[in-house]
């Protein structure tokens, strides 16, 4: 991994976020407020979490039927493995890792699995969106940055959408051009991979051809992130400082849309910078802000990831699956997946 150019630049990107994060903080004061919380808070936080994990993995089991029926409880393994993934690897390798895994248990195409957490994706940006807007009218100020960063990703999210969406109700008229595009600009001998690859693609992205289907991914989506922002409710119990729902609605949209951008392992920097930013717009200090971040940071990050190496193990898995994960993806352009 430290010979990789990606997590090189996802350590340069943290640093720098991490010295934004960090830049003016009393770090001793910090300190002070991390030893004196109430770390109970954390437990209840946990298990709402981990409800909203169960909630994905369903998600996940809709989003596939299109491609093969499995059971929730048969994926919730394979889901926890690919956050695990997210938080150890950089440039969230876990959802490569968690395409792999399904394909080796119950051999699904990872090109068709991707779709689905592709899907996926573009739904949770959406609803990161949706949290930042429905906020808005309770946010102070809003720093030029956020408003940038909000029209940015509107742009970026509702635009995969609109291509998902394109996909799946027409998927005749979709292959035609995909398949006009592939004849005209690739080389012959990589035309019959890409059209293997894109048709499979399809087939991820298929539950999203009717309005009932969307309608429930979208509203299953919003339980996923309210059930976070929970989890940032209780956290925010075990410090000295009180701010509504609404902002910690922003917060936890801010800094997803934020994790986004590459960087090291765990999203460090990408989701403390923000965060703490965020809790400053609405007069949080920035020591216990900074304080209550890192602490929520490492709440959100600890449990999944210890749990997901105690199914790696279970499943018989070890660090070296994640280099087939990626050895499996690369054969993807070959076809063979």
């Amino acid at each position: 991994m430290l010979k990789n150019w990606k997590f090189w630049l996802g350590a340069i990107v943290s640093a720098l976020f991490l010295t934004i994060a960090l830049r003016g903080l009393d770090l001793a004061q910090v300190w002070v407020y991390m030893k004196s919380a109430n770390y109970g808070w954390i437990i209840p936080g946990a298990g709402v979490y981990f409800i909203g994990v169960w909630v994905r993995t369903w998600r996940w089991h809709y989003l596939l039927r299109s491609v093969k029926f499995i059971p929730t409880k048969d994926l919730w393994t394979t889901v926890v493995i690919g956050y695990m993934g997210n938080n150890i690897y950089p440039f969230r390798a876990g959802e490569v890792l968690r395409a792999y895994v399904l394909r080796r248990k119950f051999q699904v195409s990872m090109s068709a699995s991707i779709a689905t957490i592709l899907v996926e994706r573009v739904f949770d940006g959406l609803v990161m969106l949706l949290f930042v807007f429905i906020a808005l009218p309770y946010t102070p100020g809003l720093p030029e940055w956020l408003r940038q960063t909000v029209i940015l990703a509107s742009i970026a999210f509702f635009a995969a959408l609109a291509i998902f969406l394109i996909m799946a109700a027409l998927p005749e008229k979709s292959r035609t051009l995909y398949q006009w595009g592939f004849d005209k600009f690739l080389p012959p001998k990589y035309r019959d991979t890409a059209l293997i690859l894109a048709d499979r693609f399809m087939i991820g992205v298929k539950s999203l051809n009717s309005l009932p289907n969307v309608v429930m991914i979208f509203f299953t989506s919003v339980v996923i992130w309210l059930l976070e922002t929970v989890k940032y409710w209780f956290v925010m119990h075990a410090f000295y400082f009180t701010v509504s729902f609404f902002a910690l609605m922003l917060m936890n949209g801010v800094v997803n849309l934020a994790t986004t951008i590459p960087s090291a392992p765990g999203y460090i920097g990408t989701f403390d910078a923000p965060g703490i930013a965020v809790l400053e717009v609405f007069g949080v200090p920035g020591d216990i802000a900074a304080a209550y971040t890192l602490v929520l940071h490492a709440a959100l990050w600890l449990p999944i990831t210890l749990l997901g190496a105690w199914y790696m193990l279970s499943e018989s898995m070890s660090w070296t699956d994640f280099g087939k994960a990626v050895a499996a993806r690369d054969e993807i352009e070959t076809g063979e997946t």
